[in-house]
């Protein structure tokens, strides 16, 4: 999924119920180790605060980060107890009401439905809103039998214009394919499993820029710390502006050292039919 030859898991959004965590991960063995991590997590051992890296400068988000990385925002879902529990990143992007977030969210790796939008919705700037339920629209082609890293998308449009600033609508990024060092700071408004703080920030490097695949679009692998309720997080470059949304990582919580084949994480660059869907909600509801 994303890369033939390793098998990144779906990893960031925080488990709502067994069920759904359990029918997004591969199985390989990387998912020993994960199930182990997230076992400890559960029971509250000291490995729900193991990185995914041995190296670990995440720190809370403060008032200024939230001005400077605008329409960062958080997704809730109820479980099945109707409780709501926070469950990943989201951004509100190009307007007031388009909301932008991983695909895998919604679906598994086969694309069957974990959850449907009804039992989730948005929270920014410490207000809630909930979602248009037949907004959701997919990275997914049509006719498509499994979800990977590149098309890992999601959009939906609130059902009222959100009380906060969006983040700007981004130009592609001039990125070239192959190996770089592009330093870039994840935004995590979720927070993560394996960190105390509910937020967190990280000035962390992009590593390689695959070739595209899905939809004209690239996967970047960085070093970049990841845990569960990571998921969409954003990935900034140097001027501030928002030019990945992390996916998944490979061997979540094994404090292991960053390989650029077997140990890395990995975010969908946004450009390609990603960014042509972003720039068709923020015309549509200009005409709303």
């Amino acid at each position: 999924m994303g890369s033939r030859r390793s098998s990144p898991f779906f990893a960031g959004t925080m488990p709502v119920s067994g069920a759904p965590r359990r029918s997004i991960l591969l199985v390989t063995a990387l998912l020993a180790l994960a199930g182990a991590a997230r076992g400890a997590d559960r029971a509250g051992t000291a490995g729900r605060l193991a990185a995914l890296y041995p190296q670990d400068a995440r720190r809370d988000l403060t008032g200024a980060d939230f001005e400077r990385y605008r329409g960062a925002g958080i997704l809730w879902c109820r479980g099945p107890d109707g409780v709501p529990q926070k469950a990943a990143a989201a951004w509100l992007i190009a307007d007031r009401s388009t909301v932008l977030l991983n695909a895998h969210n919604f679906r598994d790796r086969r694309l069957a439905v974990t959850r449907p939008v009804a039992d989730c919705y948005f929270q920014i700037g410490g207000r809630n809103y909930d979602f248009e339920a037949d907004s959701l629209v997919l990275g997914t082609a049509p006719g498509a039998d499994g979800l990977h890293i590149t098309d890992d998308w999601a959009i939906l449009r609130l059902d009222r214009p959100a009380d906060a600033a969006p983040q700007p609508l981004p130009e592609p990024p001039a990125l070239p394919v192959g190996d770089i060092t592009l330093p870039v700071t994840m935004v995590s408004p979720a927070g993560h499993g394996n960190y105390r703080g509910p937020s967190s920030l990280e000035r962390c490097v992009i590593r390689r820029i695959d070739p595209p695949s899905e939809d004209a679009i690239r996967r970047a692998r960085h070093d970049c710390n990841d845990g569960y309720g990571g998921s969409g997080s954003g990935l900034f470059d140097e001027a501030g502006r928002l030019i990945a949304l992390q996916s998944a990582s490979l061997s979540m919580n094994s404090r292991s050292r960053f390989d650029i084949e077997f140990h890395y994480g990995s975010a969908l660059l946004l450009e390609g039919g990603l960014l042509a869907a972003l720039r068709g909600r923020a015309e549509a509801g200009g005409r709303r």
